[in-house]
């Protein structure tokens, strides 16, 4: 099974998303090993992140990914094996230079600034979604 781990600055307070992304986070351990992992500070995010993991920084700058580019990471590594993957979300000011370096992909959610609980929930359901693409279940039923 996918490893894929979350990594994010802060946790969400903004009422109504924290039971939003627990039911995605949820969702999407029926499809992969799941990990959501909060840290306080930016500092602390790659000691956070597994060592045999494809890290993937989300930023404004990255690329922008479909659904179905996601299903394909997620497929890559269910084929190839490996590294799992792991995603990490910054807190107001971003993430460091540190991060950005040691990413193998950025991967931008939108060409707005989100904030990190709102990026976090968007991510999880992507994966969610991504998840049953590779199934060939019925929630997606986009391009």
């Amino acid at each position: 099974m996918i490893s894929v781990t979350v990594v994010a600055v802060g946790r969400a307070k903004t009422p109504g998303l924290a039971p939003a992304i627990e039911e995605y986070e949820n969702r999407l351990r029926h499809y992969v090993r799941f990990e959501s992992i909060e840290v306080r500070t930016p500092a602390r995010m790659l000691g956070r992140v597994p060592e045999d993991s494809r890290l993937i920084a989300l930023t404004r700058e990255g690329k922008r990914w479909s659904t179905r580019d996601l299903a394909a990471q997620l497929e890559d590594v269910q084929t190839y094996g490996g590294m799992g993957l792991a995603f990490v979300i910054g807190g107001a000011d971003g993430l460091g230079p540190d991060i950005l370096e040691r990413a193998h992909s950025r991967l931008s959610l939108s060409n707005m600034t989100l904030p990190h609980e709102l990026a976090r929930l968007v991510l999880t359901e992507q994966l969610y979604r991504a998840g049953t693409l590779l199934r060939g279940e019925p929630y997606h039923r986009g391009p």
